[in-house]
């Protein structure tokens, strides 16, 4: 005799299947006020740097870059001397980001007093920054990863930035957008925490089933939502194509007990690609959950590992 599912745990999942399906044929369709053409590209954006704003133990600018009609606000913040340092650009997740600052973003501190700069920039559609937000929360992604490299090209134009030192840093969300800017407009390395490889589709169903996105838990073990992603398939945005592209170093860190993406499925991609050949680091924390580097962190051990690996890979690059 068949199990059945109580009701509450049968509508949870028959209401978390039925958004997948939504997710993807907007995805293939269309359907959002916005547009995002395949297209988009910032391979020379119109950029403007403020002056020099000394503050003792760091140096701030401000910076305005123009990508596909829209010019994107942010700071960069550098070490207090004028050598050529390494740097990364922080790409925000999902909603209504803006930029990170020292005073406020341990992870900012941390990188500007290991030696490495940080471009960091309003979400477009957020603060400072023109255009429309959120497109990556509706799974589509090409502006968003176009910003990304127009934020690289905006550092590359910079004496005191090591152009050949560049990476992505990104948290949740931009584990989407990170491999197509990466892709597009190569860089020296890439780290991503929490971010998923899994498609837009199978992780929108996987948080819904946990109850962390769109209503109470299912009820169902981890077992029976693996389960589940599987029977569903991918749908919407897929990842894995610019992966199987990426020629440079690759950080990935989850947590354990995330309940916004699927871990494990994430890891199996990450490793089918390593056993490829690809040079990629997966990390697990197995207590932590999503938001390994909030204020407070799910694990404190996430942005040392993060500080570190970086550090460790732009000085190989020598």
């Amino acid at each position: 005799m068949k199990r059945r599912l109580p009701l509450v745990g049968l509508a949870t999942v028959l209401l978390a299947l039925a958004s997948a399906a939504a997710l993807f044929l907007l995805g293939a369709f269309g359907g959002d006020s916005f547009s995002d053409p395949a297209s988009a590209r910032c391979n020379h954006p119109l950029v403007t740097f403020g002056a020099t704003q000394a503050r003792g133990d760091h140096q701030e600018i401000a910076v305005h870059f123009t990508c596909a009609r829209a010019v994107l606000a942010g700071t960069l913040t550098l070490p207090d001397d004028a050598k050529p340092h390494p740097a990364v650009v922080w790409v925000n997740g999902s909603g209504e980001a803006s930029r990170l600052t020292y005073e406020g973003a341990p992870l900012v501190r941390a990188l500007v007093g290991a030696g490495i700069a940080v471009l960091s920039y309003d979400k477009r559609g957020v603060g400072e920054s023109q255009g429309e937000c959120c497109p990556g929360d509706s799974g589509h992604f090409n502006l968003l990863a176009a910003d990304v490299d127009g934020a690289v090209n905006a550092l590359r134009s910079r004496s005191d930035v090591d152009s050949e030192k560049i990476g992505l840093l990104g948290v949740s969300e931009a584990g989407w957008i990170v491999p197509v800017a990466a892709v597009r407009a190569p860089v020296a390395f890439t780290a991503l925490v929490d971010g998923p490889t899994v498609t837009h589709g199978e992780e929108h169903l996987y948080s819904h089933l946990t109850g962390e996105e769109g209503g109470d838990p299912s009820g169902l073990s981890r077992q029976e939502i693996a389960r589940r992603l599987e029977e569903a398939g991918p749908s919407g945005f897929d990842p894995t194509p610019f992966l199987k592209q990426m020629a440079v170093p690759g950080l990935w860190l989850y947590g354990g007990q995330d309940l916004s993406q699927p871990t494990s499925e994430d890891v199996a991609i990450l490793n089918r690609l390593k056993a490829g050949g690809k040079d990629f680091t997966v990390i697990v924390f197995p207590h932590a959950g999503h938001g390994l580097l909030d204020v407070p962190a799910t694990d404190p051990r996430a942005l040392p590992t993060v500080v570190r690996w970086i550090r460790k890979t732009v000085k190989s690059r020598l």
